[in-house]
């Protein structure tokens, strides 16, 4: 299963427009810029660099019309991920450190605080055995994300590019 988006290289939906069903790295190659997008169907992790770097939004279904206005983003999608669905359990294991060490938790549903609920004071690697999550970097859900999709997360800040300390987590499911 895929989605649809529609990335235009005008605010508005105005402009050449570049049609996607899955993921794309560099959507320069398609048009000179992209500033709207109309997301018709599916999930898309995008990003503000291409080769998905750089600062991450997930948009779902919907109307983008200005991203800089809407995202925060300092420049135009340049990347964008499509973000599977995923039918069954969630699961991840969080650790107080990195290489899998000190405290560690098991989580299967969304967490608005890792300090909160489970008391530990950072989170440094990850181990995610299903589902796709997003990791944020404020309580509540707030502040920029990070897409996490199954695998080893052995440095958490190495894998963001600001050096982000994560600290609400979130599954990724269809709405």
């Amino acid at each position: 299963m895929s989605g649809k988006i529609i990335f235009y290289e005008e605010k508005n939906f105005r402009g050449r427009s570049y049609e996607c069903s899955s993921d794309c790295s560099e959507i320069t190659s398609h048009l000179s810029r992209c500033n709207s997008c109309r997301v018709e169907s599916g999930i898309f992790m995008v990003y503000d660099q291409p080769n998905f770097l750089g600062q991450q939004y997930l948009l779902t279904k919907g109307e983008y019309p200005e991203y800089l206005s809407t995202l925060g983003f300092s420049d135009c999608i340049q990347s964008c991920h499509f973000v599977p669905v995923h039918k069954g359990p969630y699961k991840m294991r969080i650790y107080e450190r990195v290489n899998f060490e000190g405290q560690m938790h098991e989580l299967t549903d969304d967490c608005e605080s890792i300090q909160d609920n489970y008391h530990m004071s950072d989170m440094q690697s990850c181990n995610v055995m299903e589902g796709y999550w997003l990791m944020f970097e404020q309580p509540n859900y707030q502040g920029r994300m990070f897409y996490l999709k199954p695998g080893e997360y052995r440095n958490l800040r190495e894998v963001s590019s600001d050096n982000i300390r994560f600290t609400s987590v979130r599954r990724i499911i269809e709405s």
